[in-house]
């Protein structure tokens, strides 16, 4: 039987990123993946291939739209195939990637189903039989699921999730989403952009639930002018399909016809079938292990991180999680500022979030200033020919220290990683403020966004 220092469950974004780090610190490292190809939900159906359909749709409506420029084009036209074609070859180079490093950094890859025989011992479950290995330490990362909704009948076709709305072999005459979440407007965007009539529903009286409120407004305008109909307090009941043909039905209104359907209500832990009872791992009432600030479980030397665990499912957060957890199994010592973490949206215009947001700093009394500065004031923006959506910059009013920043605009998920480093080094507004910015350029806002803390923007 093999014996590791490490043994990680899931090649995910968190999984395969601990696996890597704990061999480059000189643990005798092994990862286990059920699937066939390395990456997780997030590289194989997730977040790469979705960004790859947002990139092209993207470019195709931009296509259309190049007149402006004075660049004429006559005839485009959408080859869905080959943009299919595309997101999987950007998939499978990727997922290729991870195997090389994988074999450059020295870790064993082993391909099946894991289940604890005890807290030191791994079963192994693939089409050649069960094969046993040991380790001092193990790392659940075994990602997420994508929710159910009871009355949706998931069929795998017309009714479906994230998964099977990657991969539509035709533009949809009318897709219904339901959610009104990340994932449901990335995707709801993508079909959109392409020719679908696309309906989106959300249980809440919002979009984007738990993104400030002010950004989320802005984003629904924005939406509905790019087509994307929307309906708010919406408390869906059931989903069937028959034929071509799907039927949504929403509480005291009228039933909602279609062709297509996604589900994308949010994500569920996967904890089930790797004999956490067995070992006495705790989990709460939603299946997420419990961890402390070290990601140690109910049972010494089982660690847990990603998704499985308490906060918001993302695969940044999972992989910052599965660095801080093999190095605080060395050191003793682990931690992740959650503040600091990012949440971007990659619709057009990109929405982007990380700290708190004003609704959190009211709710718990904390007495802030706020700068909000509007991409029509910068040169660059437009440039792009796209002068829409703002900055908005919370600041502790006392300290000046900067508690959040919350973008809707042009490359948002790029320009709020400046706003991260910020709030991981404790920086104030007058910090960023006073920080050069190249000119001309999207981060201008940013600056500008700070500025406007102390009323003193310059283009505004």
């Amino acid at each position: 039987m093999s014996e590791y220092d490490l043994v990680v469950i899931g090649a995910g974004p968190g999984g395969y990123v601990a696996a890597i780090r704990a061999a480059q610190l000189g643990m005798n490292t092994a990862c286990i993946e059920k699937e066939s190809r390395l990456g997780g939900t997030c590289l194989r159906v997730g977040c790469i291939p979705s960004k790859v359909l947002l990139e092209s749709s993207e470019r195709y409506v931009h296509a259309q739209t190049l007149a402006e420029h004075g660049i004429e084009i006559a005839g485009a036209k959408l080859n869905l195939a080959k943009m299919l074609e595309r997101k999987d070859q950007t998939v499978d180079g990727l997922t290729k990637g991870i195997e090389g490093l994988f074999k450059k950094n020295g870790v064993a890859h082993y391909r099946g189903h894991a289940r604890f025989e005890s807290a030191n011992r791994i079963a192994i479950e693939s089409a050649d039989g069960t094969e046993t290995i040991g380790a001092k330490h193990v790392l659940i990362a075994t990602g997420s699921r994508s929710a159910a909704l009871p009355g949706v009948e998931l069929d795998g076709d017309r009714i479906g999730t994230s998964t099977e709305a990657l991969s539509y072999p035709t533009v949809p005459e009318h897709l219904v989403v339901i959610g009104a979440g990340y994932i449901g407007l990335e995707l709801g965007s993508v079909w959109a952009r392409l020719g679908a009539r696309v309906t989106v529903l959300e249980y809440l009286d919002r979009i984007l639930p738990g993104m400030d409120s002010e950004v989320a407004k802005e984003a629904r305008k924005l939406f509905q002018k790019q087509g994307l109909a929307f309906k708010l307090s919406a408390k869906v009941t059931g989903a069937r399909a028959k034929g071509k043909r799907c039927t949504v039905v929403i509480e005291g209104q009228e039933d909602l016809a279609c062709d297509r359907v996604l589900l994308a209500v949010g994500r569920a832990p996967n904890t089930e079938n790797l004999g956490l009872e067995t070992v006495g791992v705790a989990v709460d009432e939603r299946g997420r292990i419990a961890v402390d600030e070290a990601f140690r479980t109910s049972v010494p030397g089982v660690y847990a991180i990603g998704d499985v665990i308490r906060g918001p499912m993302l695969a940044h957060k999972a992989e910052e999680e599965g660095i801080a957890c093999v190095e605080g199994i060395l050191s003793g010592h682990a931690h992740v500022n959650y503040d600091a973490i990012p949440g971007v949206v990659y619709t057009d215009p990109e929405i982007a979030s990380v700290g708190k947001t004003e609704e959190q700093l009211k709710e718990s009394n904390v007495p802030y200033r706020k700068g909000l500065f509007h991409f029509r004031g910068n040169g660059r923006a437009r440039a792009l020919a796209s002068p829409i959506g703002f900055v908005k910059v919370l600041a502790h009013e006392q300290t000046d220290r900067v508690l959040g920043v919350h973008i809707i605009g042009p490359r948002a998920g790029d320009l709020i990683a400046e706003a991260a480093v910020a709030i991981e080094f404790g920086a104030s507004s007058e910090d960023i403020a006073r920080s050069s910015h190249a000119h001309p350029t999207l981060a201008e806002a940013l600056k500008e966004a700070a500025m406007a803390v102390t009323a003193k923007p310059i283009h505004a």
